[in-house]
Formats: structure tokens, C-alpha cells, sequence
């Protein structure tokens, strides 16, 4: 499946923190965190990938490709 069949993160929710807790997507689906997660396992989400932090947590962040602009925390914030 190329990359125009996938979906992509548009715009996020973050928590007082500044934390990232949930996506919508290019077809306006709103995802969760824990749902996100297991989109972009399942590689249903260009753009972007999966690690494991520190904590031994699982964190969505955007693909490495230099161009900040498309970095998780600088796409607009939703409702």
C-alpha cells in the first residue's frame, strides 16, 4: 500500500503538560493516544513511527526527516 492510501496526523490535542493525547487524522477520524499508538503499529499512519522512551513507554513521534514543520508538535491543535 503506497503512502496516498495512508492516513496522517493533522491536528492534536495536548494536556496541560504539553503532551501529545490525541490525533486527528487526514480523514477526520480522532484518535486517542492508545489508539494512535496502535494505528501506527499496524502502519495505518504516514509520517510517522513508534518508540520506546526512557520509561519503557511506547511514544508516537514524526518521522526524522529534517523538515520541522511537520514535527507532531507544531501541527495545529483541535477541539
Amino acid at each position: 500500500m503506497g503512502m496516498a492510501g495512508r492516513e496522517q496526523f493533522i491536528a492534536v490535542q495536548k494536556n496541560g503538560d504539553g503532551d501529545l493525547t490525541a490525533f486527528k487524522t487526514s480523514t477526520g477520524r480522532v484518535l486517542n493516544y492508545e489508539q494512535a499508538l496502535q494505528e501506527v503499529n499496524a502502519g495505518a499512519i504516514a509520517g510517522v513511527n513508534i518508540f520506546k522512551g526512557r520509561d519503557g513507554g511506547m511514544y508516537i513521534r514524526g518521522d526524522a526527516d529534517g523538515d520541522p514543520s511537520n514535527n507532531l508538535d507544531n501541527l495545529p491543535r483541535f477541539e
